[in-house]
């Protein structure tokens, strides 16, 4: 007779099964290196669901035997963030570079209307370029702050790098794309 926690397999060696306080430690385990970065997320949600399908201890070993070993030491922390740091400031440089050779779109004189942006020589801001669509956005003060509105164009309204969905809030300094055409907004 076997006990809840055994079973037999195929072969009739019997297999002791894990119990849920050894699947707790090993999901612990996954958490923690998932929380330092040892795992990538797609892998920690792989091996949680393998915990739960695990017959045996030496399966649950199994999913956290690259997790063992030394841990950082707290300067190790500190180092890699310096390093970091340092090594992204060339990139940091570049980009705020670029925004500063940027031609500068000035506000509008806040009126009664938007400021129409486009290829169509109706706009208020005419701009000729092929991936600018012909009504591709309107800029307006509503409440006391600008609003950059995309117009459903074909190639996108970005500000700083992001593509606006609907409507974003705009202030000056913020780099604003038309297509493939970038301005850096700023005060009259």
């Amino acid at each position: 007779m076997t006990t809840p926690s055994e079973f037999h397999t195929l072969t009739g060696a019997v297999v002791q099964r894990p119990s849920d306080a050894d699947r707790d430690r090993v999901l612990e385990a996954l958490r923690e290196g998932a929380a330092e970065g040892k795992l990538s997320h797609d892998t920690f949600l792989r091996r949680m669901n393998l915990v739960f399908l695990a017959r045996g201890p030496e399966e649950l070993a199994a999913l956290t035997a690259d997790l063992s070993g030394v841990r950082e030491a707290p300067w190790s922390r500190r180092v890699f963030a310096a390093v970091g740091a340092v090594s992204s400031f060339p990139g940091r440089l570049r980009r705020a570079w670029q925004l500063e050779r940027l031609p500068k779109l000035l506000f509008p004189a806040p009126g009664q209307y938007p400021l129409n942006i486009g290829r169509d020589p109706a706009n208020g801001l005419r701009l000729t370029h092929d991936t600018v669509s012909r009504v591709h956005a309107q800029l307006s003060r509503q409440g006391g702050v600008w609003v950059l509105r995309d117009l459903g164009s074909t190639n996108g309204t970005c500000v700083n790098g992001h593509r606006v969905a609907g409507a974003a809030v705009v202030r000056e300094g913020d780099q604003v794309s038309f297509g493939q055409m970038s301005f850096r907004l700023a005060a009259r």
